[in-house]
């Protein structure tokens, strides 16, 4: 069962963040990570990952920086360029308190929920 669109807009960035927290990631291995954690049930797509990693780095949540990528021939400068994001100190701290909102907030929702079966 995939998530319905207005959750999943509302944790996008509770979602890259995390993904982040793990270590550096350009922005395809955040797609295959974010899918392989979701059991595909979350595909970001580049018109969702990337507009959301500019606006994170604007905000200071995320450092990105370009490295070559090495060609089959090994040269390095003859690769494309890969672009790196890393979770800053503010984004960290944001991580945080943006995990402790979700976690307060199911907490919430759950006592209204009937009790399973």
């Amino acid at each position: 069962m995939a998530p319905a669109k207005d959750m999943w807009r509302s944790s996008a960035d509770l979602v890259v963040l995390s993904v982040l927290a793990d270590g550096p990631r350009y922005g395809y291995a955040i797609t295959k990570q974010v899918a392989a954690q979701s059991s595909d049930s979350i595909r970001l797509t580049p018109g969702v990952l990337y507009p959301l990693l500019h606006q994170m780095e604007r905000q200071g949540l995320v450092n990105a920086e370009w490295d070559a990528v090495k060609s089959e021939t090994g040269n390095s400068k003859r690769g494309r360029q890969r672009k790196w994001y890393k979770l800053s100190a503010k984004g960290r701290r944001r991580l945080k308190q943006r995990v402790a909102a979700h976690r307060a907030y199911q907490q919430l929702i759950e006592s209204f929920l009937p009790a399973a079966d």
